[in-house]
């Protein structure tokens, strides 16, 4: 279960990759559909996905540490690391302006991880079990903010969210050329086959990239704009009434 060598058999959409991916949408769907039922155990989902998130990233850690496969890229500076660390921030002090962050980075991004993940170890390894358990937190973790704490995001964060994100890409685009790492995936795409693999080399890699982050922060925003738009509505319904 925890070995380097053995259970490197991860196939797309095998059925254990299925499987997982439905048990996702199902218990996004039962946050939703069951907010109120689940309001007086509001404090156990936090907590429990406040605990989720911290022991993939550290359990992460230990594990290429006691594998003897530690190294300058085993650092916690991928996207979704940094999801993880904006997501424990907010479960430890609100913010409105953390959330848009969150909410771009956080919600699509490690979906899109899931359907066409970077990996190699097939379940009920430990590498498959935490990259699901971990991206799928992440996610949660923004329903979470949404569902329960009342977080919503105003459109021109789509701007903010996307300005912020190429802030913080800077540093890490330097920090690959200064240690040859390739955080972000700015160096190039992933090892494995993913929607990476299809954005092109060069230029026209960053070119991609920029274009898919835009489209993605838009698609994202889809079902925001609809909840305020719902909402909205039934404030104008209830100051007519």
């Amino acid at each position: 279960m925890f070995s380097v060598t053995e259970m490197r058999t991860f196939e797309l959409f095998s059925i254990q990759h299925i499987a997982v991916l439905v048990m996702f949408v199902a218990v996004s769907i039962f946050l939703i559909v069951c907010r109120m039922k689940l309001k007086p155990h509001q404090s156990i989902i936090k907590w429990t996905l406040f605990t989720l998130l911290v022991l993939s990233e550290i359990s992460a850690q230990l594990w290429v540490i006691a594998t003897d496969q530690w190294e300058i890229g085993s650092l916690p500076l991928h996207l979704c690391s940094i999801s993880t660390f904006i997501s424990i921030y907010l479960f430890l002090k609100p913010s409105k302006k953390a959330f848009y962050l969150l909410f771009f980075t956080g919600t699509f991004p490690p979906i899109l991880s899931m359907v066409t993940p970077e990996l190699f170890y097939q379940f009920p390894h430990y590498r498959f079990l935490k990259y699901f358990l971990h991206h799928s937190a992440i996610t949660w973790s923004v329903l979470y903010f949404i569902v329960f704490e009342g977080y919503r995001v105003p459109r021109k964060a789509i701007w903010t969210g996307l300005f912020l994100l190429n802030i913080i890409a800077i540093p890490i685009f330097i920090l690959n050329i200064l240690l040859d790492t390739n955080f972000f995936y700015l160096a190039t795409p992933t090892e494995s086959t993913t929607i990476l693999s299809f954005f092109g080399t060069g230029i026209m890699y960053y070119v991609n990239l920029e274009i898919a982050a835009l489209i993605v922060f838009f698609i994202t925003y889809l079902p925001m704009g609809m909840l305020l738009k719902r909402e909205r509505r039934n404030e104008r319904t209830v100051i007519i009434k």
